[in-house]
């Protein structure tokens, strides 16, 4: 490295960061994002600048972030729509292959949920249930070919029962669909969110796609679908990401950096007290994931139909 390059990375970053959020103001990505932006300072001396690009099922937002350039001044969060809209129809970048994987900052447990009135205990005690009355149990989830869609499906196909998805508009409309009974499950990806419902005792909380039993006060004694005999396993993660190319110097510096901003104790700290975990994980094991879970997706699609399901309802 000569030493006009050097400089730059001494100096990098000599301005401020662009962070892109694929989603509207207000949602998960976009608090992740702006909670960052309080350690930047301190850690980077310089700020983010948040930039939201909503639309497209994040796919304009992720556009905006693989087309920029490689220089370490545009970064993004993402999640596992990266992965899935390559699958569901054309997309003007293959994101997984033109973005970066840099760290991951959170992840956010699936769950599956029922009213406690209803006469299945656990898991095993559904899946007798299914299997007895094919076609007759509903679950919500927030969105055709979203993470919590294809966990039922997972579950569904791992188990060997037939259950009918139906699709909200989000987490707050599938919930009052189990609340008023017009479905008898939910996939949930957001745990906080019911948290008040499993303290009153209106809501059990049946099993989590965890390798492990939740940390989350009022979920540890929740057994993972593991623990019950199914093999399913999967966690909405959100992270951050850079377009391909970003000079190895510029980026080992910016991964350190985001590291001690994710690990800073007040993020871990407003996160969780917003229903997030922090999960970090560095560059490597980033990365090991990202190719994990792009291969774990694209077969759960494909063998599931979910694949053929979105293609036909964009039709």
């Amino acid at each position: 490295m000569g030493a006009k390059e050097n400089a730059a990375v001494e100096k990098y970053p000599a301005k401020p960061i662009t962070i892109i959020v694929p989603f509207a103001a207000g949602g998960s990505s976009d608090i992740i994002a702006r909670m960052l932006g309080k350690p930047a300072l301190k850690q980077f001396g310089q700020s983010f600048t948040v930039v939201n690009a909503p639309g497209g099922a994040a796919t304009i937002g992720m556009n905006e972030l693989a087309g920029a350039k490689p220089d370490g001044y545009t970064i993004g969060i993402v999640g596992a729509s990266v992965f899935l809209q390559p699958l569901y129809g054309q997309t003007r970048y293959h994101y997984p292959s033109a973005l970066e994987p840099l760290v991951q900052t959170t992840s956010m447990p699936m769950v599956l949920a029922t009213l406690s009135e209803k006469p299945w205990k656990n898991l095993n005690e559904l899946v007798s249930y299914a299997k007895q009355h094919p076609g007759e149990i509903k679950y919500g989830h927030c969105g055709l070919g979203s993470a919590p869609h294809i966990t039922g499906e997972m579950v569904a196909k791992e188990a060997g029962i037939s259950i009918v998805q139906v699709p909200f508009k989000g987490d707050s409309e599938e919930l009052a669909a189990l609340l008023g009974g017009h479905v008898q499950l939910i996939v949930a990806a957001t745990p906080a969110a019911l948290k008040e419902h499993v303290q009153s005792g209106t809501i059990r909380i049946l099993g989590v796609a965890e390798k492990h039993r939740l940390s989350i006060p009022g979920f540890e004694d929740v057994p993972t679908f593991n623990e019950q005999g199914l093999n399913v396993t999967f966690s909405l993660w959100n992270g951050i990401a850079a377009p391909k190319g970003m000079p190895a110097a510029e980026k080992a510096r910016l991964t350190v950096m985001l590291s001690e901003m994710i690990n800073d104790p007040e993020f871990k700290k407003n996160m969780e007290e917003l229903g997030m975990t922090v999960e970090y994980l560095g560059p490597e094991e980033f990365s090991e994931r990202w190719i994990a879970d792009n291969a774990k997706l694209k077969k759960a699609v494909t063998e599931t139909g979910i694949v053929e399901l979105v293609a036909s309802q964009k039709k």
